[in-house]
């Protein structure tokens, strides 16, 4: 079977090659002779329109020698004038036109001979008129001699139009020809390819039939293959969403466990540097004095950065003063630690507690960045709050990145992706190498988190 399918395949893509053969060469046959024709009936036109110039020409130099003669007014020989000088081109270039051994050239060499003459009569009228000769440019103008002569030029110029429009007639078939010629090999072909395609359908059905059978099972595999990808990736994001949500309450823990333990014992040894400097007096040794100085400064040094510590681990002015109060703490501490300069633009927004949270590690994670990699001079941070959604905009002047050549894993990048996706947003991410950074982050505010819920951005 598959041999024989084979065989008919061949045998149809001999018969569409051969026919596509026929085709190409009945069209550049035709094409060739009805070029050549064209061409001819081109030469032919201009031939005759070059003709009917010249005798244009003649007649305007008789009306012009005419009208001088009659009147005496030499405003009649600026057409006459104009006239001869044409006549002469006209004459050089119907001579090239026609070739030595052409019928024609008989009829051009009498016609020029004719013009010539008729330009010798006028002018010779014209010299006696300006002369004041009157009785020799009137006996010349009585005379038959220019009538005979613009009789000759209209009756040789009427062979040389009638020869050139029956060489066009001959063009002209020519062209018929090749049409007729071009359509019989069209209709040739046609019935070729019909053959031909006759053959492929019946291929294709048979072909058609083992592919649908052979896509139904691939079909299938795949959709079984989707399957489980889609349960394998809904099982994964609620492993990185339940490994984000303990990680949040491991900080919170951990927050509280140095507020409540660490902090308490900073608080005792600071409060005992205390009572020891008041029992020791004003008369304690310099030594003595600098020590506890020092032990004083340690202490609160050590309580800031307990306080510090805390707050990047479970922010208590988030808790406390609500997310854009949080998020202006936030700045003006990495301001103050960075020296960057940072804007803030911040909209109050109505988001639940963990979509708060989210919102204040996204600007954290990314002000990180800022802050290690970006070498920026100032930053911009933007909430915005729409019908539906809340945008999120951080932006910075540093040197940026090229986001095609970075890994998503990057930065933090992966996290803060993950975060906005768990809470049914969108994390957009802009930067090219010395044009600085763009995060935006787009949140819905319904408590139903689903991606279609937020407009496309940018």
């Amino acid at each position: 079977m598959a041999s024989f399918s084979s065989r008919r395949g061949a045998i149809s893509l001999i018969l569409a090659a051969l026919a596509a053969l026929m085709l190409i060469g009945i069209n550049e046959t035709g094409y060739k002779e009805s070029s050549a024709a064209l061409d001819r009936i081109e030469q032919y036109t201009r031939t005759r329109n070059a003709v009917n110039t010249l005798l244009q020409h003649v007649l305007d130099a008789e009306t012009g020698s005419r009208g001088y003669l009659l009147t005496g007014d030499p405003r009649y020989l600026e057409p006459y004038n104009a006239a001869v000088a044409q006549i002469s081109q006209h004459l050089d270039r119907l001579r090239s036109t026609y070739a030595p051994a052409s019928s024609e050239a008989g009829t051009m060499n009498a016609l020029s001979l004719n013009v010539q003459r008729k330009l010798a009569e006028m002018d010779l009228s014209v010299r006696m008129r300006k002369q004041g000769n009157e009785e020799a440019w009137k006996s010349v103008l009585l005379t038959d001699v220019g009538k005979e002569h613009m009789d000759a030029i209209r009756e040789q110029a009427a062979r040389l139009i009638e020869s050139a429009s029956q060489r066009m007639d001959v063009a002209q078939e020519q062209v018929e020809r090749s049409l007729r010629l071009a359509r019989a090999g069209i209709a040739i072909v046609a019935v070729a390819a019909l053959v031909a395609f006759a053959l492929y359908l019946r291929q294709t059905t048979r072909l058609k039939l083992a592919g649908e059978q052979q896509q139904s099972a691939l079909q299938q595999e795949r959709d079984l293959l989707e399957t489980q990808v889609r349960e394998r990736t809904a099982s994964l994001a609620q492993l990185a969403t339940h490994l984000q949500q303990v990680r949040e309450e491991e900080r919170g823990h951990l927050a509280r466990e140095l507020h409540d333990e660490l902090g308490a014992l900073l608080t005792a040894a600071k409060l005992d540097v205390a009572r020891l400097k008041s029992r020791l007096g004003p008369q304690q040794a310099p030594e003595v004095s600098q020590r506890l100085q020092h032990l004083t400064e340690a202490l609160n040094s050590g309580i800031a950065l307990k306080r510090r510590i805390i707050e990047d681990l479970r922010p208590s002015s988030l808790a406390n003063l609500g997310l854009t109060a949080a998020l202006e703490i936030l700045a003006r501490e990495f301001s103050e630690r960075s020296g960057i300069e940072v804007a803030s633009n911040l909209e109050p927004v109505q988001l639940d507690e963990s979509t708060q949270l989210t919102v204040y590690r996204i600007v954290q994670e990314s002000l990180t960045n800022v802050g290690k990699y970006a070498e920026a001079r100032q930053v911009q941070i933007g909430v915005r709050e729409y019908s539906n959604h809340v945008e999120v905009e951080i932006r910075d002047d540093g040197k940026g990145f090229d986001v095609r050549s970075t890994r998503p894993s990057t930065h933090g990048l992966a996290g803060m992706r993950h975060r906005v996706e768990a809470a049914g947003g969108r994390l957009t991410l802009q930067s090219q190498p010395g044009q600085g950074t763009r995060v935006l982050a787009s949140l819905p505010k319904a408590t139903t988190r689903a991606p279609s819920t937020l407009p496309e951005t940018v």
